[in-house]
């Protein structure tokens, strides 16, 4: 019999390599999203440090100067905080579609792949079927043979 060839293989070739680029490219946007959780949470920790700062004092000395000056840092904290928690969400969201894309071009390899094995089972059940039936047709010249001797 001759040898097995899936007449589809172009096309598992570049649905793997679309699926390869999909998982590089998801694990880019996780590598943002993560980068960008971290940035949250350093700007959480300098805002919760200026928190402390603004009202720790508040039994002691009051310097309105540095009071305001503290404010305004604060503020300015929270303002960046803000742009962080949008650049989050906004990495997610690049996460989530790419997740997406990367499913769907792995359903679309699974496809192809399950396409493969289900032709090389048939190609090895004809495979054995005709290996079969050229050992049943020996069987029976080897039959014919002692008939006619005997």
């Amino acid at each position: 019999m001759k040898k097995f060839r899936f007449p589809l293989r172009p096309v598992a070739v570049v649905r793997a390599h679309v699926e390869l680029r999909a998982r590089e490219i998801l694990a880019a946007a996780i590598h943002t999203y993560a980068e960008a959780e971290e940035r949250l949470a350093s700007t959480r920790m300098r805002i919760a440090r200026l928190e402390d700062g603004l009202f720790s004092n508040r039994g002691h000395l009051f310097r309105a100067t540095e009071a305001a000056e503290l404010y305004r840092i604060y503020r300015s904290e929270r303002q960046a905080e803000i742009g962080v928690e949008r650049g989050v969400i906004e990495a997610r969201d690049v996460m989530e579609k790419r997740r997406g894309e990367y499913i769907e071009a792995h359903r679309q390899l699974d496809v192809i792949n399950r396409l493969e094995e289900g032709a090389r089972g048939r190609h090895r059940a004809e495979a054995l079927r005709m290996e079969q039936a050229q050992i049943d047709e020996t069987a029976g010249y080897a039959m014919s043979r002692r008939s006619a001797l005997s």
